[in-house]
């Protein structure tokens, strides 16, 4: 199976699963009633992707760091793939305990996620598709987007105490 192929299903699967989160979040509006009533989680998750989309249009269209080793001339810093995968990922990690009380299951599913994004990290660069300063980067600001959610999500340290 060629490399492309391979981060290809990661990054439909980080996808999937971030559609999980988003009908989950619609369930709980439509039960709910009320948009103040859904998880702050799930609530404020559309924040750290909208960051994602913005920072890939900024270097896709006006910021052309570097080209794809292919010769394609396509732009590929910051690599798309690893970017996607990594955010959706970090922001799962981040929230996973909140939806599955087993604390085995968490970590099982996040050395799953670490290990998918490790693997795309890897599968871009050997598909020749991305630099290793292309993965870097997007797992830079892949990190950053997941900073700025836990910081909104977190819970005042007075409500932790409770």
């Amino acid at each position: 199976m060629q490399w492309d192929i391979i981060t290809n299903i990661i990054l439909i699967s980080s996808i999937i699963i971030l559609a999980v989160f988003a009908f989950l979040g619609l369930a709980q509006l439509i039960h709910r009633k009320s948009l103040k009533k859904v998880d702050k989680e799930i609530k404020w998750m559309p924040l750290p992707l909208t960051l994602m989309a913005i920072t890939y249009f900024i270097f896709d269209k006006f910021l052309i760091i570097s080209t794809r080793p292919n010769g394609s001339g396509e732009s590929s810093f910051p690599s798309t793939h690893v970017m996607v995968v990594a955010t959706i990922f970090f922001l799962v990690a981040i929230i996973l305990p909140r939806y599955i009380r087993s604390k085995a299951a968490c970590i099982v599913l996040d050395i799953i996620m670490f290990a998918s994004i490790i693997l795309t990290c890897f599968g871009r660069v050997l598909a020749n598709m991305h630099w290793i300063t292309d993965v870097i980067g997007a797992i830079a600001f892949s990190v950053v987007f997941a900073a700025i959610y836990y910081l909104i999500i977190k819970k005042p340290k007075k409500e932790q105490n409770e």
